[in-house]
């Protein structure tokens, strides 16, 4: 059976499931999954492009603010360098050629990479296989007693989300059910008390009937454990994606197939699933948990921050004939109406230091 199969079936049985379950149900099935199944995600034949397949720039900038902060960090060795969700293993590949730059920061590096994906582990271990990666399925099993700088593109917006809709009598629970004709459906469900450990109901407020607000507990219990590690160990965590610098009502799910929007209930497992990420939440769990955290930049002020035009100014001198080509990138990166505005970058870090780029007030 399919995973669409096996969805309407299981609804059929039990009733209907919440967006949460039915995201994580769809990118990480065992058998049908989007995660479990795709070798290939991003780029030209996949269904997205990231951050790190436009331009070399975005992970060799990365790489410039890691050996930065370690060396705010005192320059400890060893200390563990951790990629969330690294795809292909370019952002870290682009990383560690900039980081070249500084050998003891090399010398001292312990590389790990998160992933659950065995097609993507095979594509990692081949485009690093300099770099004696090890992986582990989750940040907790990466091991402590050392300091860490984190990275992580577009790993927040993979974490599922509950969506809450105003009603005319309160708030509903969004679920997805089955239509008269068998099909996936969207429908509503009353709300029960919460159960512990579960988010309580939203405040009505002043948000309009039929407004919908999303609430992520996985994205908090990510930058609460982050924040746990960083004040334990030391340490810094970058977080890039595209969501939120402030609470608001608004439906961010969606799916991506082949560089097109899709309907999320149309081929479960076969497209990507994202919802924004939740700046807010995430930083106020990490500084709960014991970190600290700097201000919320747009992606553009990030990266000039960190030099990207003098970069991109270098690459165009080195190669003339590709000068066009740069600047388009550095305008897909930067520019307002590209992933300048939309994507954020934040970091959480342990006491008594600044990461670069966030000492911004």
């Amino acid at each position: 059976m399919s995973l669409l199969d096996r969805l309407k079936a299981q609804i059929a049985q039990d009733g209907p499931i919440g967006v949460a379950e039915y995201f994580t149900r769809c990118l990480h099935d065992p058998q049908d999954g989007y995660y479990a199944t795709r070798p290939a995600l991003g780029g030209a034949g996949g269904d997205f492009i990231t951050a790190p397949l436009v331009s070399q720039m975005f992970g060799e900038l990365i790489g410039l603010w890691a050996v930065e902060t370690w060396t705010r960090m005192g320059r400890p060795s060893p200390f563990r360098l951790v990629e969330m969700g690294p795809g292909d293993g370019t952002l870290m590949s682009d990383l560690l050629r900039a980081a070249r730059l500084a050998p003891d920061f090399m010398a001292a590096v312990d590389l790990w990479l998160v992933e659950v994906s065995p097609p993507l582990r095979a594509l990692q271990a081949q485009r690093l296989a300099g770099a004696a990666p090890q992986w582990a399925d989750r940040l907790e099993t990466v091991p402590g007693g050392a300091p860490m700088i984190l990275v992580a593109n577009e790993v927040l917006d993979c974490l599922p989300a509950r969506q809450f809709v105003r009603t005319e009598t309160g708030w509903a629970e969004r679920v997805i059910g089955l239509d008269d004709a068998g099909g996936l459906a969207f429908g509503l469900r009353g709300l029960s008390a919460p159960r512990r450990g579960e988010p309580s109901p939203p405040e009505a407020g002043d948000t309009p009937v039929g407004a919908i607000l999303e609430a992520s507990p996985a994205q908090a219990a990510l930058g609460a454990e982050i924040g746990h590690r960083l004040a334990a160990d030391g340490g810094a965590a970058l977080l890039i994606d595209y969501g939120r610098d402030a609470p608001g009502p608004g439906d961010t799910l969606q799916a991506l197939q082949g560089h097109a929007k899709v309907d999320p209930l149309q081929t479960p497992g076969q497209a990507d699933l994202t919802v924004w990420a939740d700046f807010p939440a995430v930083l106020a769990a990490g500084v709960e948990a014991g970190a600290k955290a700097g201000p919320i930049l747009e992606q553009a002020a990030f990266l000039a921050m960190l030099g990207i035009e003098a970069r991109a100014k270098a690459l165009a001198a080195a190669r003339p004939d590709r000068a066009d080509q740069i600047a388009r990138q550095l305008d897909r990166l930067t520019g307002q109406a590209q992933m300048g505005a939309l994507f954020k970058a934040v970091c959480l870090h342990a006491p008594g230091f600044t990461p670069p780029a966030f000492e911004v007030a």
